[in-house]
């Protein structure tokens, strides 16, 4: 449905490209129970001092609210931790899309030493070591299963698969069951018009899952603070990109796909829960809604395949207010308790 000026005028919601959430995910409760429990649990890392909601904090929408995000102790990172919310919807997930299994990417976050530094063997014996997590285990695996680091990653990413935006009022709207305020649906229409937006930011998540070039300015941090530079360049060594050590700038999906045409490419984000997520951006660029609307306006920035807008100043504010629109509250997960180590009489699988 199309909104304009308080009325709903009858269109065919799909020439906007713009869907609802899906009903939520199936999932096997009690393995998602153990993941809600390790998604919390620093022992997971290598000195026991990182757990995924270091980086992921619930009330920040699972992001972190920083710029760029941290690196494991001693580390720095390069890139906007992004928001797991409907993770499970993304075809290719982190920003240069180099994963599309959910269980393979929790494993790369637990694993890699610039994030949490574990051990796939030091984080099966931790598990075993602390009673009240061997017994969850052991409920979800059985009671005469091998216990193995990897089943660590897929609970966790069953966990991630409960975890959704909750619809914001354009979903009401779009479903003809309410209205959108003026300003939002002026918005909504420039969105799916004027302004284009919807060609890269369409689905359930409004985001097409495909990598684009926007010119988007390196963080200044990458070069005034070494570890981010040191980070960067181990990433790229990590992934085989021909002379590593030449780069200084965050290439994106070329790092991966190694096609020229697709440096400083990178996926396109949802645009749901935007209030809850900032800053913006793969690297944090930009502080506000408002920012980044100006900048798709301005055509993005250098070797940037967008074309400026023209957009009146009420036209950005009405695009911001619609993009408002599509975040709804967030969804309240509790903080497990965190159980003390105490071993297992007998047990030594």
């Amino acid at each position: 449905m199309l909104l304009l000026a308080g009325t709903i005028l009858p269109t065919v919601a799909a020439d906007l490209r713009l869907e609802p959430l899906p009903p939520p995910a199936q999932v096997n409760a009690a393995m998602a129970e153990l993941g809600h429990h390790l998604f919390f649990e620093t022992r997971l890392s290598g000195d026991g001092s990182r757990s995924c909601a270091s980086c992921h904090v619930p009330s920040k929408g699972f992001a972190d609210g920083l710029a760029l995000s941290r690196g494991y102790n001693g580390t720095e990172y390069f890139r906007n931790a992004p928001g797991l919310l409907s993770l499970r919807l993304k075809p290719r997930m982190m920003w240069d899309g180099r994963s599309t299994d959910l269980a393979g990417v929790v494993r790369e976050m637990t694993t890699d030493a610039q994030f949490m530094n574990g051990n796939t063997l030091i984080i099966a014996e931790r598990i075993r070591q602390i009673p009240p997590l061997h017994a969850q285990w052991r409920r979800v695996f059985g009671e005469k299963n091998e216990l193995r680091g990897e089943q660590a990653f897929q609970a966790i990413a069953e966990f991630l698969k409960t975890l959704d935006y909750a619809p914001g009022s354009a979903d009401a709207a779009l479903r003809g069951e309410s209205v959108l305020p003026p300003l939002a649906g002026e918005g909504l229409r420039l969105f799916a018009g004027k302004a284009g937006c919807v060609q890269c930011h369409n689905g359930p998540l409004l985001s097409d899952g495909k990598p684009h070039r926007l010119g988007v300015p390196d963080h200044p941090a990458l070069v005034r603070e070494p570890l981010r530079t040191i980070s960067l360049l181990r990433h790229y060594a990590e992934q085989n990109l021909p002379s590593p050590m030449s780069e200084r700038g965050d290439v994106g999906v070329y790092a991966i796909s190694k096609q020229p045409a697709e440096r400083g490419s990178f996926i396109t984000p949802a645009l749901r829960g935007l209030v809850h997520s900032g800053p913006y951006m793969h690297n944090g660029r930009y502080a506000t809604l408002d920012e980044v609307v100006d900048f798709h306006d301005r055509g993005g920035g250098a070797g940037s395949e967008l074309h400026p807008l023209g957009l009146s100043a009420h036209e950005r504010q009405a695009l911001v207010a619609f993009l408002r629109t599509l975040s709804g509250p967030l969804q309240q997960v509790d903080v497990p308790p965190a159980y003390d180590y105490g071993t297992v009489a007998g047990d030594r699988r």
